[in-house]
């Protein structure tokens, strides 16, 4: 079978977005006849650095994943030729998910150790999507939190700014960047520079001109004439070429002449602030977009330093949530169905420093005029107070509902980080938000814990 060249999964090969290890213990489940009913939750221990919250987003994608996860004819053939067995390999071709998800909607902000998304099906299929939706939620939920931190500097320090994902250059391989250039509208963001994002998802895309454009006339004054002949007034300038106080000063001039009153200007390099101000003087009536090394923390000094800018493109540090690259999720088994017990039972691991909290969670939100107060993490089957954020999504493989639309998502995010206290938003030193475990999980976790270390010894 002849690799594909450019690296991009396809329906037929979707399934092997797998570690193999999951193959492998899906050939022994089988093998062996151990199919219990299962529970796994994802969720993250910690939170990354300078994060008081995590937004939760990439749901849709996992739930696209789970609508069409097959093992397709190239997908099989590759298993052949690695050597899993003809028995294991027709079992596959009649592959489908046949259990539930529960999942809190996108948008949500989240804390550690409170299930993202919480899955129960048979033990092979429920290990089968491991790797799968790890990758998805928690890429996305990293980038969504990096935009909702930005979105909620402009809405606190500034004056409604613009923001538009300029990342995808940047990001690490195509999926990573069309799947940031969503999450990154999922936290707050105004669109994307990447028409394949635009193109899947439906996000608005933004786009003006690069320094080549300039490069490549005689002089800075014929392009800018042949860009706003061509584009009107919609046209957005490339100012800092060569001087950008100049470059300001004749695009004044260009639209001048041609009768256009352009759109906007755009700053991408030098003292920012400074010039800023400076082109503000000379083009009152022009957007001023700026998108040199933007992030939470630049355009939080940008605005404090009283520079003008009707929008920033942030990039690198966006896509690749630069301070903090990594999330760090986990899809832990939390109860499997034992011979003679009667439905599921609560499991965990005690390796040190990752015990994980036993069976299917609740996870209540308690709210007080407005603001979120504590949650309270509990047994998936135990009263308590607040608002039960786990939702189920898909029953019986298939999905209960139709999904929010990517508007409705990021109006949720707005929500979500608007209701948390203030010293949660900070981007630097957060304070902490109370998770507490509910009688009922703290009982059954010292339960557990005993029982398991007895039979160890």
């Amino acid at each position: 079978m002849t690799p594909s060249s450019f690296g991009h999964l396809t329906p037929e090969t979707l399934a092997l977005f797998a570690d193999r290890y999951e193959l492998t213990m899906l050939q022994g489940y089988l093998a062996r006849e151990h199919t219990p009913e299962a529970a796994f939750s994802l969720y993250f221990r910690d939170l990354p650095r300078h994060r008081g919250y995590v937004v939760a987003a990439g749901l849709e994608q996992v739930l696209a994943a789970l609508d069409s996860l097959t093992f397709g004819e190239r997908a099989l053939t590759y298993l052949a030729e690695e050597g899993f067995d003809d028995d294991f390999l027709d079992s596959l071709a009649d592959f489908s998910f046949s259990g539930d998800v529960r999942a809190v909607p996108e948008g949500t902000v989240v804390f550690p150790n409170e299930p993202l998304v919480e899955v129960r099906a048979p033990l092979p299929e429920a290990q089968l999507l491991e790797t799968l939706f790890l990758n998805q939620v928690g890429f996305q939920s990293l980038v969504a939190t990096k935009a909702a931190r930005m979105r909620d500097v402009v809405e606190r320090e500034g004056d409604g700014q613009t923001l538009v994902d300029f990342g995808s250059r940047r990001a690490h391989g195509t999926d990573a960047g069309l799947k940031a250039a969503r999450a990154a509208y999922v936290g707050g963001f105004d669109g994307t520079s990447l028409l394949a994002a635009g193109e899947a998802f439906g996000v608005p895309t933004y786009g003006t001109m690069a320094h080549s454009w300039v490069q490549s006339f005689p002089t800075e004054r014929e392009s800018f004439r042949a860009f706003v002949d061509t584009y009107g007034d919609e046209s957005t300038l490339l100012i800092d070429t060569y001087d950008t106080v100049a470059g300001a000063e004749l695009a004044a001039e260009v639209a001048r002449e041609a009768g256009v009153d352009l759109r906007g200007v755009r700053l991408d390099s030098g003292d920012l602030v400074a010039l800023s101000k400076e082109v503000h003087e000379r083009l009152p009536d022009v957007d001023v977009f700026v998108s040199s090394g933007m992030d939470e923390y630049t355009i939080r000094e940008f605005l404090r330093s009283d520079g003008v800018a009707d929008g920033f493109g942030p990039g690198t540090a966006l896509t690749t949530s630069r301070d903090a690259p990594s999330l760090d999720p986990v899809y832990k088994l939390v109860a499997v169905e034992q011979v003679g017990e009667g439905g599921l039972q609560p499991s965990m691991k005690l390796s040190s420093g990752k015990v994980t909290y036993p069976g299917e969670k609740r996870v209540g939100r308690v709210e007080a005029d407005g603001t979120y107060v504590h949650d309270v993490l509990g047994k998936r089957d135990e009263a308590g107070p607040g608002r039960d954020l786990l939702e189920p999504v898909v029953r019986g493989g298939e999905r209960v509902s139709a999904s929010p639309t990517l508007d409705e998502i990021r109006e949720t995010t707005r929500r979500n980080v608007r209701s948390l206290p203030p010293a949660v938003r900070d981007i630097e030193e957060p304070g902490t938000y109370e998770v507490r475990v509910s009688d009922g999980l703290g009982a059954e976790t010292e339960r557990l814990r005993t029982r398991l270390e007895r039979r160890e010894e």
